[in-house]
C-alpha cells in the first residue's frame, strides 16, 4: 500500500508505517526544552482558553497521548503531531514529556500534521486552505488528487482553496471567527469585498442575506458569459457521479433554477429514465 492510500485512511495508518524511512523507537521521555514546533505545521492559532483547559487536565491526569517527533540535530526534536499537547505541557510545568520518535521525510511531516488536525477538526478554514496549497505543491498533484488523499470531496478542496483569493484582512476575519466560510465564499470576486465584510459583521447578516446582496454583482458576469465557480464545481461533481454532462442555471431571483442532463444517444436516455423511475 502506498503512502497516499495510507494518508487517506488517516493519521494512524500513516504513523503506523515501519519502513526503513519511518522507524518506531518506542515511547521515550524527552526534555521539553529539546522539542521544537514544526514551522510547516498547518495550525497557527491556539486558543489560550483551550490550552489552559488541557494544561489543567495534564496536571491532574498526566499526558495520556504521547507526542510524535522526529530527530533533527544536536539532540533536538521536531514535532510531527501533538504541538497543542506540547504547549499545554509547558503550561502545566512539565519538564519531560512522553514522545514517540519517528524518522519522517520532509514532505510526510506536513502530511501527518495536516491529517491529525483535520481529524481533530483543529484547523480554521484558512489554515486548512494553506495546508492544502502546500501539499499540492509538495506532492505535485491537482485538487482531485488531494481530495482522494485526505478523504474530502473535490468540491470541498476547491472551495476551500478559493478562500485564499480573498484579501488578507478578510482572511483574518475568518481566522478570528468574525466571518464564517459561507460568508467568505460569498465575497469571492466581489468588488469592495472588505467593506462588505465589515458591513456583514456590523449588521450581523446571515450567509443567505450576503448571498442575495452579492448575487446582484455576480449577475453582471452573465454579460461576459462567466458562470459562478461554485456552480461549476457542483456541475463537475454531479457529472462525475452520474456519468453525464450536467448544467445548473439559476433564475434571476437566485432561489430557483434548472438542472439539465445531456445524453449522447438513446441508450443513455433509456438509462436516465430507468434511474428516475426507481
Amino acid at each position: 500500500m502506498n503512502k497516499d492510500n495510507k494518508l487517506g485512511m488517516g493519521l494512524g495508518a500513516l504513523l503506523s508505517s515501519k519502513s526503513n524511512e519511518e522507524n518506531d523507537q518506542g515511547i521515550q521521555k524527552i526534555n521539553i526544552s529539546q522539542i521544537q514546533p514544526n514551522p510547516s505545521q498547518p495550525r497557527k492559532n491556539f486558543k489560550e482558553s483551550d490550552l489552559n483547559e488541557l494544561a489543567t487536565s495534564i496536571k491532574n491526569q498526566g499526558l495520556i497521548q504521547p507526542i510524535v517527533v522526529r530527530s533533527i540535530k544536536n539532540e533536538q526534536y521536531q514535532i510531527i503531531a501533538g504541538e497543542r499537547r506540547w504547549r499545554a505541557s509547558q503550561l502545566a510545568g512539565l519538564h519531560e514529556v512522553d514522545c514517540v520518535i519517528r524518522e519522517f521525510q520532509e514532505n510526510n511531516v506536513l502530511e501527518a500534521a495536516l491529517i491529525e488536525n483535520i481529524q481533530r477538526e483543529d484547523l480554521n478554514v484558512i489554515e486548512e486552505a494553506n495546508a492544502y496549497k502546500s501539499l499540492i505543491q509538495i506532492k505535485n498533484i491537482n485538487n482531485e488528487g488531494l481530495a482522494k488523499i485526505i478523504g474530502k470531496s473535490s468540491s470541498h478542496v476547491s472551495n476551500t482553496l478559493r478562500l485564499l483569493d480573498l484579501e488578507e484582512n478578510i482572511q483574518e476575519m475568518v481566522i478570528n471567527g468574525e466571518l464564517s466560510m459561507g460568508h467568505a465564499r460569498a465575497l469571492i470576486g466581489v468588488p469592495n469585498a472588505y467593506e462588505r465584510a465589515i458591513e456583514i459583521v456590523k449588521k450581523n447578516l446571515s450567509v443567505r442575506q450576503v448571498e442575495k446582496i452579492t448575487s446582484q454583482f455576480k449577475k453582471t458576469k452573465k454579460l461576459n458569459d462567466v458562470k459562478d465557480p461554485n456552480i461549476l464545481d457542483l456541475e463537475k461533481e454531479l457529472s462525475n457521479k452520474i456519468g453525464l454532462k450536467t448544467s445548473i442555471l439559476f433564475n434571476e431571483n437566485g432561489s430557483s433554477g434548472s438542472l439539465t442532463l445531456y445524453y449522447s444517444d438513446l441508450n443513455q436516455l433509456d438509462e436516465i429514465m430507468k434511474r428516475l423511475k426507481k
